[in-house]
């Protein structure tokens, strides 16, 4: 027999704003029960009508404010109230910021039970026009007559219809209308599922995944399109390895660090800091906190092309680079010696399965740099008693995990969390990275 679904009430409600979801939802409770509302913001007196209900909380959207916060602001973006893909929007940047560190706190000390004997100021860069690593989800859609592009609607699997996205880098933000039209007129407009964006310091490469072959005619669209638009452009029939330059005849994405006087090349599909302002002042942040004289050796965990890696060698006598990514590994290494860097050694190993007998495992360290995926490191950090690194520093892209592996490096391995604070990577999400400072 089917579960009956649950009826939701109809009259609107009148409720207080407590505090805000770790997902960027104004919270309070109606009869003892939590309620989760789009568009509200602590301390703001709401009317908000029910969306969903659960077993354990139920789900609103804010039909009027009555008590207005004052750190709400206008949102940027016309298609806010729609689109998933950003959700404070309405929440100032400073905000947003002290919201984040806040919630990075709480989880250091109620998943971890440790708290950070500094918490550092956040690390802020631009908020508007920074992202450069995306998804972007596509579909024609016949009663509209014409092609979506873009990300999902807030709570649904559906496209949002969107005109321009303001968080995007320019070179794809505002030409999602032309990217709609190119598939419009496309002959497997219908089969044209996603395209991935990536964006390097000076050029643009975009991927389409097309479902059925390619016609000439379709394959001259692109290239106009490229042409006209100065975009490197791809196509990927099938899997990663079928992703193939269409135009022009040669393609490059670098990204720089100034500072340590670095270049790293990449390919469309692979993952790389989205937020340029922030990473460049991330990493040289991080190789001051590793307190490197020259002298030491340095095991670099997810270390990807070597964003840090190679940042680290200029100040470091050694650095083994470990990642699970054979053709990232490949890159690494190809970016140390184009860049003249001739100490680090790099290894391909799975973090997240049994490494016990990995050689890179088996040598001495003066410190750890680990940079994990949401999932975090605990497999990896149940090794971290033996290896007796002197100074570990965590960056984190999901502050729970960091939490969690905080508690195993203090509570099980000795160290001391000295030090803890937020980067705004992703402004106008609810997405905080973190980065941790641990002693022996």
């Amino acid at each position: 027999m089917a579960r009956r679904k649950k009826r939701l009430p109809q009259a609107p409600v009148e409720a207080v704003i407590e505090s805000l979801s770790q997902d960027g939802r104004g919270v309070t409770h109606i009869d003892g029960k939590a309620v989760f509302i789009d568009g509200a913001l602590p301390n703001e007196k709401v009317i908000f009508k029910y969306i969903g209900k659960k077993r354990n909380y139920d789900e609103g959207k804010v039909i009027e404010i009555i008590d207005t916060s004052v750190d709400r602001v206008e949102p940027v973006c016309v298609h806010f109230d729609v689109c998933g893909g950003c959700r404070l929007q309405h929440l100032s940047a400073d905000a947003q910021v002290q919201y984040k560190q806040a919630a990075m706190l709480d989880n250091l000390k109620h998943i971890g039970k440790v708290e950070p004997e500094t918490v550092f100021e956040p690390l802020r860069g631009d908020i508007w026009a920074y992202r450069r690593k995306a998804r972007l989800g596509a579909k024609f859609v016949h009663k509209k007559g014409k092609a979506l592009v873009g990300f999902r609607e807030r709570r649904n699997s559906f496209l949002a219809d969107l005109e321009s996205c303001e968080v995007l880098h320019p070179s794809v933000g505002h030409q999602l209308t032309a990217l709609q039209a190119l598939i419009g007129k496309m002959e497997i407009r219908d089969a044209v599922p996603q395209i991935e964006v990536a964006v390097g310091d000076e050029k643009t490469s975009l991927v389409f995944r097309h479902l059925k072959p390619l016609s000439e005619h379709d394959r001259q669209l692109l290239i106009d399109y490229a042409k006209t638009s100065g975009v490197q452009l791809y196509t990927q029939a099938k899997g990663p390895d079928t992703v193939k330059l269409l135009y022009p005849d040669t393609a490059e994405l670098f990204y720089e660090h100034p500072q340590f006087n670095t270049r790293i090349h990449f390919d469309p599909n692979d993952f790389f800091q989205v937020n340029t302002s922030i990473n460049r002042q991330m990493v040289p942040w991080a190789v001051e906190l590793l307190d490197l004289s020259g002298e030491e050796t340095v095991l670099d965990l997810f270390c990807g092309l070597g964003n840090f890696t190679l940042p680290i060698a200029r100040h470091a006598k050694q650095v083994t680079g470990v990642e699970g990514d054979y053709a990232m590994v490949k890159r690494a290494k190809a970016a140390a010696l184009n860049n003249g860097i001739e100490n680090t050694d790099y290894y391909v190993c799975n973090l997240m399965e049994d490494m016990s007998q990995q050689a890179w495992l088996k040598k001495k360290y003066d410190r750890i740099l680990l940079d994990p995926p949401r999932s975090g490191a605990k497999e990896v950090i149940e090794h971290f008693g033996k290896l007796a690194a002197s100074k570990i520093v965590y960056v984190s892209c999901h502050s729970a995990t960091l939490a969690r592996d905080a508690g195993v490096l203090v509570h099980q391995h000795g160290y001391t969390l000295k030090a803890a604070g937020v980067m705004d990577m992703f402004p106008h999400t609810a997405h905080t990275e973190s980065i941790a400072v641990f002693e022996k």
